[in-house]
């Protein structure tokens, strides 16, 4: 198994909570990370028909004649044992009792909240980032890795990443979707998971997005919620000041994986990435997921936000997970640093209280440096955290 930077986090909170709880997309390792972490629980998956059984007709029983130590995959199939766990956990009194996972997410943490609130340490598995996918793949570039992504499956059995990702999108919307939204014909959902992909990086417009698929923005609204509570898609929001007036107050899109994201523009190659009229939109989104994962993996939550108002003064991300250590990043996929390029970096920067040791162009440069007091980076010293 690829080591996971998440691990160590995983099982410090298996020290503090009796309950530990895995979430993340499908296919992000989820199951694989837990019976590596926690090798001498026991395991069951309720994906078995058999085994769902036991748990739905007795979920008593299910609980009480098993370990004190149980990883119970696919939890969100039988609802009544999340308070039965509730029970023996408390009865038991000890930390690191059970390890729940699951793939669909929106259901898994609904229970959670229900019976499990105070008891459970949550942990976010998403796929390899590049310093992970580095682990497993040493020839690995930001590009190749733009193109790939980070679903560990591709990476383990060099499946081509074209069958990779068609499977795995029919089996998200045939299981997912499905059993969340009234999607009444598949085609729409596929052509709205499309446009969303053709919209990252940009801000979100519900009205758009329905217009084009022939549904309500209610609709369109809750279709991408549910994007988001599978770790397909996310909102970037924007950062809300005093400083300067009439800030834009709509989200961007972006998705969790570019690997997926690539696939859904049709984008086969790195030739064809880096000759692609959205490849600005895609490296953009590298940075902003890879950034996210940076401090997902370390166990903190990430504060990210961009700029933008009125007079279109913009800054890509706004990174404030750190006090301390507040950074401004324009992010660029050229190959070639223009001093222009931070000019709206200064403006926010001086206007925020932000030096220019913490003002960031992040490109594909060949190697980092400082201009003018702005750190040039280039994209693989970001993403190995060197910056």
């Amino acid at each position: 198994m690829t080591p996971r930077m998440l691990g160590e986090q995983a099982i410090r909170l298996a020290q503090w909570f009796p309950v530990v709880s895995i979430t993340g997309p499908r296919q992000s390792g989820k199951s694989t990370l837990a019976k590596a972490l926690f090798s001498d629980y026991d395991y069951v998956n309720l994906e078995d028909p058999e085994i769902r059984k036991s748990a739905l007709d007795d979920p008593v029983g299910f609980i009480r004649q098993r370990p004190s130590k149980l990883i119970v995959d696919e939890a969100q199939y039988a609802p009544d044992l999340f308070s039965m766990i509730q029970v023996v956990s408390d009865e038991r009194g000890g930390p690191g009792q059970y390890v729940l996972s699951g793939s669909q997410n929106f259901l898994l943490l609904k229970r959670i909240r229900q019976s499990l609130a105070g008891r459970v340490g949550l942990v976010k598995l998403l796929p390899f980032s590049y310093e992970e996918a580095l682990s497993s793949d040493a020839s690995a570039t930001p590009d190749s890795f733009t193109l790939h992504g980070g679903y560990p499956r591709p990476y383990a059995t060099g499946m081509p990443l074209d069958l990779f990702f068609s499977n795995y999108i029919d089996t998200y919307i045939e299981r997912d979707v499905t059993d969340y939204l009234d999607v009444r014909s598949i085609s729409d959902f596929r052509r709205f998971l499309t446009l969303c992909a053709l919209s990252a990086g940009a801000l979100v417009n519900y009205t758009g997005l329905a217009n084009e698929i022939g549904i309500s923005p209610r609709t369109a609204k809750a279709w991408l919620s549910i994007l988001e509570s599978s770790y397909i898609a996310f909102h970037l929001m924007p950062f809300h000041t005093n400083v300067r007036k009439q800030v834009t107050k709509t989200p961007k899109l972006y998705f969790y994986d570019t690997g997926l994201l690539c696939y859904l523009l049709g984008i086969r190659t790195v030739e064809e990435l880096v000759a692609h009229p959205k490849f600005g939109d895609v490296f953009e989104n590298l940075i902003v997921t890879e950034t996210m994962k940076y401090h997902v993996n370390r166990g903190v939550e990430p504060q990210l936000f961009f700029y933008r108002d009125a007079s279109k003064v913009e800054v890509d991300l706004l990174d404030f997970t750190d006090i301390n250590d507040r950074r401004l990043i324009e992010i660029k996929s050229g190959q070639t640093y223009h001093d222009r390029f931070a000019k709206h970096l200064t403006l926010i920067g001086d206007a925020l209280g932000i030096g220019r040791e913490r003002q960031y162009v992040v490109g594909r440069v060949a190697a980092s440096y400082v201009s003018h007091g702005i750190r040039v980076t280039s994209a693989h010293d970001w993403l190995t955290g060197k910056a």
